[in-house]
């Protein structure tokens, strides 16, 4: 009985994920009927348009229905021979068909044979407003290839990414409708701007009693970061994803970044035709299964790409087995983390699992019964059973991975799953003898912290105010933490300033707006680090090397003086540098402060030429003549120049600024392509305020 304001009914949350599969891959409509009845019983974890008829997206993955096909009469070979996928296409009919035309040739110089087009039937009497004006033509294709499935799928991917690419360049008007959900000799998807319950209703084929599946993977969005549209509805081609990939743009920058290293011996000459990997202006789920379908086409696992994207915790705290630490930490000094709260369901048609990210944000439980059915959702309920039928149910822990092989018939436990992964390669021993930990590196010149009578210049060419020493340096320097206020952040965005700012403070608001609690690596040190690494990543991430991991680990991205000096002094052939400075002159202006990122811009890329591997951009020859270029613009221009050019993975870069100060500045440099950051001016005011008597406490305790 409701005893107050509170009414269940009005709780909406984030993405409802589920899926529904037999264990021992025996294909029924029964497991598809379930896998929408799961998707009816999530409507409560979509969302819905003004129209109160649109939804945010919907849609469900199963294997490819071969009886279905036969049934229909298309005339498809035996299965595992050839692909099938649904295709979005623009409403203009022209259009269309120059899509198709596209397709075909492409089909066609790929060495395969396009078997037929198939308009699919469709009831689009049930779609809201919003939905009906932004609706593709919906046809069906199928493609054959007279080789083994695993070549097969590859081919297919080849041709899905090219005609892709060839519609995206092209002068179509609604070249935006495009789009293919999935192309595969394993799994279709189906799906659009639905509410859960239209999903059924608007494609009959999916009531077919010959549309048999053994997996059914289904998705009900609510749209948080991207407006709702029909191919950013859900399952992707492997995923449903729960969450919020918080990283995201960065993660974007580095798989492009990466690019121009990648080799494959299983695509060879035919690489470069999957480029880019991700796809341009889509969510951030979108843009993690198409980082996962690349490493899994390219050779990897599902559990091997899904624990290099979304690792576990690995520190010292997490007792997980030091073989499997060690794989982590291998993997990482190539592949950041996809970072943020996530709960994912996945499905190759094959293999069917989930797994939750590190910090566990996100539920997902599961059910087994007797009758060999697994099921895993978002929340319990979403399948009902007889008490006496359940055989085990449970839930994900955070990091950790259920995996369903449909084809062998068993569970395969996620310690199973991770002792597999630890034992491809003794990733410890190559840590061990090419990892540098800067803790190990002598120190021959131990640089001081103190600007001694320059430290005024300094302060006054950087802005540093009353308030920043006292209320913001110092307290973190006595307390450990920085000053929280009770209220919000009422101050004007910088844009609309009519007083100088600094650079930082127009992406001070620029962050992922979602509901997830405040985490640091302080409070949850289980689960969060702040190691970095910096060296030159010209490594292929698509093989594994000792040589991958042959860079200087960093306990925190903050170094002191003395580290800096530590590398700057470093003899290694592996490890050489340049200094570049971030200050042009004062009396040039605007003009001056273009020129000089022009020339950092040009001397970072010779660098690379060189085969240097670490940039130091340094701000610290100020004078009276020579004015600081802003880190973050210095930083970024050189990050994104790099990028341009293909050569940021082959360097290192390293910013040295007086100018950052609190922790966003910090955020901000790393997030635009800093890896390690000498914040000097701070250091020398916490120097000099222990000199002073207004710290009580040793300098070497205060800079932590």
């Amino acid at each position: 009985m409701e005893r107050s304001l509170y009414r269940p009914e009005n709780e909406h949350d984030n993405c409802g994920i589920g899926f529904v599969a037999h264990i021992h891959g025996s294909k029924s409509h029964d497991i598809v009927e379930r896998g929408l009845q799961i998707l009816v019983n999530l409507t409560h974890r979509g969302a819905e348009s003004s129209d109160n008829k649109t939804g945010d997206g919907a849609g469900i993955l199963t294997q490819l229905p071969h009886d279905f096909f036969v049934r229909i009469g298309i005339r498809v070979p035996a299965p595992g021979s050839y692909g099938s996928g649904l295709l979005f296409l623009p409403r203009d009919k022209k259009e269309a068909e120059q899509c198709k035309t596209w397709l075909g040739e492409i089909v066609k110089k790929e060495g395969m044979n396009l078997i037929a087009f198939r308009e699919v039937p469709v009831n689009n009497s049930i779609l809201g407003e919003i939905a009906l004006t932004s609706e593709p033509n919906i046809e069906q294709v199928f493609i054959r290839y007279d080789e083994e499935e695993d070549e097969l799928e590859r081919k297919l991917y080849i041709v899905r990414k090219q005609i892709e690419n060839k519609v995206r360049a092209s002068e179509l008007k609604e070249k935006n409708l495009f789009y293919i959900p999935s192309l595969s000799a394993r799994t279709i998807i189906y799906k659009g701007l639905f509410t859960p319950d239209q999903l059924r209703s608007y494609y009959p084929d999916l009531q077919h009693p010959d549309f048999k599946s053994a997996i059914a993977l289904v998705h009900s969005r609510f749209s948080t970061n991207t407006f709702p549209s029909w191919d950013l509805a859900q399952p992707f081609r492997f995923i449903a994803h729960n969450g919020e990939i918080n990283t995201i743009r960065g993660n974007r920058l580095w798989m492009h970044a990466r690019e121009s290293l990648m080799r494959s011996q299983l695509f060879r000459d035919d690489l470069p035709k999957l480029f880019p990997v991700i796809e341009p202006d889509k969510s951030d789920s979108a843009s993690l299964d198409n980082a996962l379908e690349f490493l899994v086409r390219t050779g990897r696992t599902i559990p091997h790409a899904l624990s290099m994207l979304i690792p576990e915790s690995w520190n010292d705290k997490n007792p997980i087995p030091k073989s499997l630490k060690a794989f982590y930490e291998y993997h990482s000094t190539f592949m950041e983390p996809w970072d943020g709260p996530a709960a994912i369901l996945f499905s190759d048609g094959r293999y069917v699992g989930g797994t939750l990210d590190r910090n566990g944000l996100r539920p997902s439980r599961y059910l087994i019964t007797n009758s060999d059915l697994i099921i895993m959702g978002s929340e319990t309920g979403v399948q009902q059973f007889p008490p006496e039928e359940i055989r085990e149910k449970g839930r994900l822990k955070p990091g950790k991975l259920l995996l369903v092989d449909t084809r062998l018939g068993i569970i395969i436990p996620n310690d199973e799953v991770k002792a597999n992964l630890a034992h491809r390669n003794p990733y410890g021993n190559w840590l061990k003898e090419n990892r540098l930990e800067m803790e190990q590196i002598e120190v021959i010149h131990r640089k001081p912290s103190s600007l001694g009578d320059r430290l005024p210049v300094y302060l006054k060419s950087f802005g540093y105010s009353k308030e920043d020493i006292e209320v913001l340096i110092k307290p973190m320097a006595e307390q450990g933490k920085e000053p929280i206020n009770s209220m919000g952040n009422d101050a004007p965005m910088a844009v609309f300033s009519d007083k100088p700012q600094r650079l930082f403070s127009y992406f001070r608001q620029l962050f992922a707006q979602v509901t997830n609690p405040p985490i640091d690596p302080i409070r949850e040190g289980l689960v969060m680090s702040l190691t970095n690494y910096i060296g030159s990543i010209q490594k292929n991430i698509l093989e594994e090397s000792p040589e991958h991991c042959r860079l200087i680990k960093f306990r925190s991205p903050i170094i002191t003086n003395t580290d800096l000096g530590k590398i700057k002094d470093l003899r290694h052939k592996m490890f050489s540098h340049v200094t570049l400075p971030m200050v042009y002159p004062v009396n040039t202006g605007t003009k001056g402060l273009q020129k000089a990122i022009d020339d950092l811009c040009r001397k970072a890329e010779e660098a690379v030429d060189k085969q240097t591997n670490f940039i130091i951009l340094s701000d610290r020859d100020i004078s009276e003549d020579m004015a600081p270029v802003p880190s973050l613009l210095a930083i970024s221009a050189v990050h994104h120049h790099l990028i341009r050019q293909k050569k940021r993975m082959q360097v290192g870069l390293i910013i040295e600024t007086g100018e950052a100060r609190e922790v966003t500045h910090f955020a901000q440099l790393l997030a635009f392509g800093a890896s390690i950051i000498n914040p000097y001016v701070p250091f020398a005011i916490l120097d000099d305020l222990v000199k002073q008597g207004e710290i009580d406490m040793p300098y070497s305790q205060a800079r932590r």
